[in-house]
């Protein structure tokens, strides 16, 4: 588990029994100590859970050189960077990658400009390494959520619970309301769905966008209005 924040890393390996790695998923010179301690601990990199992400928060005239940077360093570089890291073990393990990237991949929030593209970035990343890793036997996959309930989440929903008068549960109800299962999903269930994908179960998927948004991506939206009919 890698991740800028040690205490909650710790927190997640003492409760899982994994390795602890505090530092930047996007730098290459840290990925030469974090592979050196994965080998120690468990050999060689057999699957990539790329999940980092975050910031890019404005439209395209709000957004300056830096915060840019910042925008595709969290949500783009570090899946990028980690895949490359882990390429030589993935093609001797015939491993596989998943990114997760978000339902921002496939449509577009107001106010999140530098999100929202490097989300979609990720899905080309993930087609590209499919299409060059395959004959190596290395998968690589994009899931693509909706709401989730996470510490991030939660503090995206304050602007609603300002507004309204919402409740935590009552803005995820409000962000929710058209979603068809009317609901945000628990992490665990995320965490199944890259777990599936990373497992020989899913040996024969590759290069693929698996969307778990509770339906959302299905709506019709110029429909809705037919709902309260």
């Amino acid at each position: 588990m890698i991740g800028r924040r040690r205490a909650p890393l710790d927190a997640l390996a003492a409760e899982t029994g994994g390795l602890a790695l505090a530092g930047d998923a996007a730098s290459t010179a840290e990925w030469a100590r974090f592979l050196a301690e994965i080998a120690e601990r468990f050999g060689p990199v057999d699957a990539l859970v790329a999940c980092a992400g975050g910031h890019g928060l404005g439209r395209a005239d709000e957004t300056d050189d830096a915060q840019w940077r910042v925008a595709m360093h969290a949500n783009l570089d570090t899946a990028f960077v980690s895949a490359r890291a882990c390429l030589p073990d993935l093609i001797a393990q015939r491993g596989s990658i998943v990114l997760v990237a978000s339902i921002a991949a496939l449509a577009a929030g107001p106010g999140v400009c530098g999100y929202t593209v490097g989300k979609h970035a990720l899905l080309g990343l993930a087609r590209s390494l499919a299409r060059d890793y395959g004959p190596h036997g290395v998968r690589a996959n994009a899931v693509c959520p909706g709401w989730v309930r996470t510490p991030m989440a939660d503090a995206e929903m304050a602007p609603l619970m300002s507004a309204y008068g919402d409740t935590l549960d009552g803005a995820y109800a409000r962000v929710s309301a058209d979603v068809p299962l009317r609901r945000a999903a628990d992490p665990d269930e995320i965490a199944a769905v890259c777990a599936f994908l990373a497992s020989p179960d899913a040996s024969f998927v590759t290069g693929a966008t698996l969307v778990a948004d509770g339906g959302a991506m299905v709506v019709d939206v110029p429909t809705l209005a037919f709902d309260t009919l």
